[in-house]
């Protein structure tokens, strides 16, 4: 009988941690949780410890940490709970780890994701930022480890599925012309201009096909995730910004294309659910049931599809003018993004001028060269600064 393929998953408890873990539960003959990570959930991530038995669990600081050590005592279990991002780190890259799924939202995610990658691990990526980060620096260090770079995202993957399997030789050494990236459009896609001044958190958040986090609903609304995921595919694919085309697709069945040289398009299609993508990386390149809905495209009846309005979404032709600049750009980008979607959940500003504060950050601080990690949090660090500034500035 093979060895069962330990699995740690970063950010255990939110909706693509939770998405993987019903997949592990699926096949107990193939995987074993070895580490779950939580960070703000810690009741959460004591039931999934309780359900999946890891050899450690890692949360934020120490106070959380004697917390829920003692409460997996209580319970019988073994677990031992891990602290901060050394504890992170540790777990991505033991020894014993065959594969990480990296799903912590935002810049919190890439010290850890690489410590995966300078491992050599597996690595099932849905932490976009790290990447969008630091694009050069991640891939030359999946090229120098060995590591097997998977990506989570529906897009990616479906991008993945459709692409020849010598993908990496160049797109157009095979015949590759475009990556047509498929965008709902959010719950936004249809309300007049001028109401977006009075949306609300509550309102940004209700994606009318996916159930997620309230950051990346809010970067759905307005369509930074898709401006991020544009990014991502650059580095994944090595594809220039301009071979990669937005498309809005307001069903969610068509996850993304490639448009090859021949009049070939190859699409990848199924039912709205992360744990398709999931299932496709775990097994890769096998495949294993997921426990999503066969597709019902007698249900669907259409599918549609329509340009991007830059004037509607004006944070996806950001992305792609940081995309185009690169070095430093992408990083300042990104910070930015975090701070004014943090300050739009708490009601501090409008969600119009989430799309402010990063045009007026990149109008204002030259792009720098990023040649190590270090140069990446400066630039996301000096971004978050003057975010935070434009807020002292503007927020009401």
């Amino acid at each position: 009988m093979s060895r069962l393929q330990q699995v740690t998953v970063l950010g255990a408890t939110g909706s693509v941690g939770l998405s993987t873990l019903d997949v592990i539960a699926r096949h107990p003959e193939r995987y074993q949780v070895f580490a779950l990570t939580g960070f703000s959930r810690l009741s959460e991530l004591l039931a999934l410890c309780v359900r999946h038995v890891p050899q450690f669990a890692v949360v934020p600081d120490a106070v959380a940490a004697r917390g829920l050590q003692d409460d997996l005592r209580a319970a019988g279990l073994g677990t031992q709970v891990l602290v901060g991002e050394e504890g992170l780190c540790q777990v991505s890259a033991a020894s014993e780890v065959d594969t990480v799924v990296a799903a912590i939202v935002g810049a919190a995610g890439l010290r850890p994701t690489l410590a995966a990658v300078d491992a050599g691990k597996k690595i099932l990526l849905a932490n976009k930022e790290a990447l969008v980060m630091s694009g050069a620096l991640f891939m030359q260090a999946v090229r120098k480890s060995g590591a097997v770079l998977l990506p989570l995202d529906s897009e990616h993957n479906a991008i993945f599925q459709c692409m020849p399997g010598d993908f990496a030789r160049g797109l157009s050494q095979v015949g590759v012309r475009r990556i047509l990236l498929t965008a709902s459009g959010g719950p936004f896609r249809k309300t007049p201009l001028a109401e977006l001044e009075h949306v609300s958190p509550d309102q940004a958040c209700a994606h009318p096909n996916w159930s997620m986090g309230r950051k990346i609903s809010v970067d759905s609304a307005s369509m930074m995730n898709k401006g991020l995921e544009l990014i991502e595919a650059c580095w994944l694919f090595d594809a220039r910004a301009e071979r990669v085309e937005v498309v809005i697709h307001p069903q969610s069945v068509i996850h993304s294309l490639v448009d090859y040289v021949d009049g070939s398009v190859l699409a990848q299609l199924g039912n709205p659910d992360m744990r398709t993508p999931i299932a496709n990386a775990l097994a890769w390149p096998e495949r294993i049931d997921s426990g999503v809905a066969p597709l019902d495209l007698f249900a669907i009846a259409r599918l549609d599809f329509e340009a991007p309005d830059d004037q509607r979404f004006p944070c996806l032709r950001l992305a792609r003018e940081a995309a185009e600049a690169g070095n430093s750009a992408p990083a300042m980008l990104n910070a930015a993004n975090e701070v004014a979607v943090a300050a739009f959940l708490d009601r501090r500003i409008r969600f119009p001028q989430i799309a402010s504060i990063i045009e007026e950050i990149l109008s204002l601080e030259p792009v720098v060269a990023v040649n190590d990690l270090g140069a990446v949090f400066e630039a996301d660090a000096k971004a978050r600064v003057l975010a935070e500034q434009w807020l002292k500035r503007h927020a009401g």
